[in-house]
């Protein structure tokens, strides 16, 4: 906590003054990335304050997407947030590793079942076709960072369900056993909050900010091969476009 010293006959509320210390020291490097900040609990003790107003500097915090918290561990200050660039057809995994991360994936569901009619609308499939449906945490440095489920046509890998190990990268496995490559994609991404089943995957409170992709993956063919939606982190994700001016193929709408 520092030196810091209340005034408590400012009409500053305690908890902004508690907030902008503690933002102080995150921005002087004096609280790094990935350390734990003060609990309510010592804020509390050593400046005086109710555990509500401690809680609600912190939750400020969580909200400037400086810090994150974990439930039953604490609030950590954050790490710069991940770029994602919506002008690459890049996997999660190639995505982190270009940054240095170490990543991996926690499978949740990995099945063969009918397409539903959204699936089926985005893959151009007939009413009676079936996907293979893979659902996953992803994983950076040990913080889970997206929940994404894919859907594939099964017709184009029969014995993905059987070949695949659905922790290691599905877009090298497409490639090298299918000769499926990514060559485009359409994707979408909205603001959303974190859903009851979502939020404790992503160890975020419910409600969270989180961003909400929804991509569909074409061959150089045009023929549309994964439909993918995700659920990224807010507190840990920016999205970036990089435009020219004058250039036709770049664009950013807001819907």
């Amino acid at each position: 906590m520092g030196t810091l010293t209340l005034d408590r006959q400012s009409v500053v509320p305690l908890y902004y003054q508690i907030q902008q210390s503690l933002l102080r020291q995150i921005r002087a490097g004096e609280l790094v990335a990935g350390s734990p900040m003060p609990s309510e609990q010592e804020i509390a003790t050593r400046l005086g304050v109710s555990r509500m107003t401690a809680r609600q500097a912190l939750k400020s915090l969580c909200s400037l997407g400086v810090a994150y918290s974990q439930r039953g561990k604490g609030t950590f200050v954050s790490r710069t947030k991940v770029e994602k660039n919506s002008r690459q057809v890049l996997s999660f995994s190639k995505e982190m590793e270009a940054r240095g991360s170490r990543t991996r994936s926690k499978v949740l569901t990995f099945e063969l079942v009918s397409a539903s009619e959204e699936v089926a609308d985005a893959l151009h499939l007939g009413p009676t076709e079936q996907v293979i449906r893979l659902k996953r945490i992803r994983i950076a440095d040990s913080l889970p960072m997206a929940v994404e489920c894919t859907c594939l046509p099964s017709r184009l890998c029969p014995d993905l369900l059987q070949k695949f190990d659905p922790e290691t990268s599905l877009y090298e496995a497409l490639a090298n056993r299918y000769g499926i490559r990514i060559a485009s994609a359409n994707e979408v991404a909205e603001a959303g909050l974190a859903s009851s089943d979502v939020a404790p995957l992503l160890r975020v409170a419910k409600r969270s900010p989180v961003f909400l992709f929804t991509r569909t993956s074409f061959l150089e063919s045009g023929q549309p091969v994964e439909y993918v939606k995700s659920t990224y982190r807010g507190d840990r994700y920016k999205i970036v476009s990089r435009l020219t001016q004058g250039d036709r193929h770049s664009s950013m709408g807001v819907k």
